[in-house]
This record gives structure tokens, C-alpha cells and sequence, in this order.
């Protein structure tokens, strides 16, 4: 089976992009290229905890509302939410009102503050566990790699939760710290460019 599908242009895409229209504008725009910016971190960190069981085309249909119920993922206002706020989402239509994982961003936000105190930036930390190049498989072929699992036993060490090796390792996959396009794919060698041009925050 071919990695790749064509895009609107004709050009080689990755396959799961032919899961859904919608994914290819995704996939060109976003997914793949290095993120240095918390809150864009603490989203991507929060939305793949939503994904759990679910597929990331709903998640990704529904991100805009997500946006706007939880104060844009800015984990210093998220932080302060409280129990009518759980009460306020799980009333909200517009996202996935499962409690457990509402209760759980939310728990998250308030970690995220600590890693900020302790690392200067949520980017730091992140970037610390940056996959060694010999510990990634060929693209498209793995769900969990040595450093999504070590990310993830470390959150949850702290106190994180809905943070498995694999919504941590879909979570390096989209935030560029593993560039995972598929050979052969158009934004490959482009994701590669941003990387090396890409200054890792410490």
C-alpha cells in the first residue's frame, strides 16, 4: 500500500489525509512543523487528550468551539476555572462534554503553570524530550517511540492527565518534533527546511 494520496493539486500527500477533506489544508498548514509557542502547545497537548477513543476529524471539526469554551487554551486563565465552569462545558454542545476529560485539561492547565515556574516556558520543557534521530521508525509506522513514552510517564508523574504514550507521540507528531510525513509526501522535505531552520527553546 502506497504512503501517499494525492492532494487537490495532484501532489503526494500522506495517506491518512484521504481520510477526509478537511485534512489536507490540516496536514499542509499545520501538522509536522516545529511549535515553539505555549499556548499553540497546550492546545495541541489538550485537544489530543480529547481525541482519546474519538477520531481527530471530530476534535478538528469542533476546534474553534474548544477555542472559545476554554479562554483559547490560555492555561493561565484555564487554571482558574472552577466547578461552574465544568458545569457551564459539559452544557456546551459545541465540544465533547465528557467530564472526565474537561476535569482533566483543566487539571492540566494548573500543571502546565508549574512546568512554566520550573522550566521558563511550557516550549522547554517539551523540546527537552525531543526524539533522539536513531529512536524513529519509518514514517506512518508507529504509534508510540522511546521519547513519547518517557514524555508521557513524566506528565503523569507530575500530575498531568489523559497524557498516554500515544496521544503524546501524535502530540510530537503535529508539533514537529518528529517529522513523520511520509516518504514521498510534498511537505516532507518542507518540514525538514523548518526544523533545521527551527531555534530550540531552552
Amino acid at each position: 500500500m502506497t504512503e501517499t494520496v494525492p492532494g487537490p493539486d495532484d501532489k503526494p500527500r500522506c495517506r491518512w489525509c484521504g481520510s477526509a477533506p478537511e485534512f489536507f489544508d490540516y496536514h499542509d498548514t499545520e501538522w509536522g512543523y516545529p511549535v515553539q509557542d505555549d499556548q499553540r502547545l497546550f492546545e495541541k497537548l489538550c485537544l489530543e487528550s480529547f481525541q482519546s477513543g474519538l477520531s481527530w476529524r471530530a476534535i478538528l471539526a469542533k476546534r474553534e468551539n474548544f477555542r472559545a469554551a476554554f479562554a483559547g487554551f490560555d492555561f493561565n486563565k484555564m487554571a482558574k476555572f472552577d466547578d461552574s465552569d465544568v458545569q457551564r462545558l459539559l452544557q456546551d454542545a459545541g465540544i465533547i462534554r465528557h467530564r472526565g476529560k474537561i476535569e482533566a485539561v483543566i487539571n492540566n492547565a494548573k500543571r502546565a503553570q508549574e512546568l512554566v515556574a520550573e522550566h521558563g516556558s511550557l516550549a522547554a520543557y517539551v523540546w527537552s524530550h525531543e526524539p533522539d534521530p536513531k529512536d524513529l521508525p519509518e514514517p506512518q509506522t508507529a504509534s508510540i517511540i522511546p521519547a513519547s513514552t518517557a514524555m508521557s510517564k513524566d506528565l503523569k508523574k507530575r500530575g498531568w492527565k489523559f497524557v498516554g504514550p500515544t496521544t503524546v507521540f501524535a502530540f510530537m507528531q503535529a508539533m514537529g518534533l518528529v517529522n513523520d510525513h511520509a516518504h514521498g509526501c510534498v511537505m516532507r522535505e518542507k518540514a525538514a527546511k523548518l526544523r533545521d531552520e527551527f531555534s530550540k527553546p531552552e
